[in-house]
């Protein structure tokens, strides 16, 4: 049993929570305020970013004292919405969310994953008709295997998962997120991810 914070109660962070809960962690969510993301980071050993992408790096670099030493497991996509809500350009263009939360926070190891699916494939990866790929970006290899071990909780087989590299990486992987209003103004919100095929 892992000590889990989930900062995020949104429908990312909710579904996340449940299905880590689900498979015996001990999970904590806390909502945007400062005090309950605190308290919750406080005590985790992992930390999982779910909040809205745009504020995450203020929000986090926040918590620079809580977070020294833990995993922070970055699924968020920090984006400039268009008029209809969707994504319609990158907030960190040439870099992405998960390079600044590294370099803002040098004391904590930060795992890019889970950003390039609709939230809903996030807990249930063998709802899809074809194989889903969820992609790693970190720079140390010791974290992104407790990762791994926390996607294989959440219903993801190790060969659906690809380590990128390092978190430099990261920004192809939140690049994903501009194929998504493309796609669902296509296909509407059926449940999809970015998958790699060989």
């Amino acid at each position: 049993m892992t000590m889990i914070a989930v900062l995020g109660n949104g429908r990312v962070g909710g579904s996340l929570a449940l299905a880590l809960t689900r498979a015996g962690h001990e999970v904590t969510v806390a909502d945007r305020s400062p005090g309950s993301a605190a308290d919750a980071a406080r005590t985790a050993q992992i930390v999982i970013n779910a909040t809205p992408g745009a504020g995450s790096l203020e929000r986090l670099i926040a918590l620079r004292e809580e977070l020294q030493g833990k995993i922070l497991v970055d699924v968020s996509n920090a984006t400039v919405d268009g008029p209809d809500g969707l994504p319609a350009e990158l907030l960190y263009p040439g870099s992405s969310l998960a390079e600044r939360l590294q370099e803002g926070l040098p004391d904590t190891h930060v795992v890019k994953t889970l950003n390039t699916m609709l939230y809903t494939v996030m807990t249930a990866p063998a709802a899809l008709a074809q194989t889903p790929t969820a992609f790693l970006s970190g720079n140390d290899p010791e974290a992104k295997q407790v990762v791994r071990g926390l996607l294989a909780d959440l219903g993801w087989h190790q060969e659906w998962i690809t380590d990128l590299g390092g978190i430099e990486t990261a920004r192809a992987a939140e690049a994903a997120i501009l194929f998504v209003p493309h796609v669902i103004r296509s296909s509407g919100f059926a449940p999809f991810a970015i998958s790699v095929t060989r």
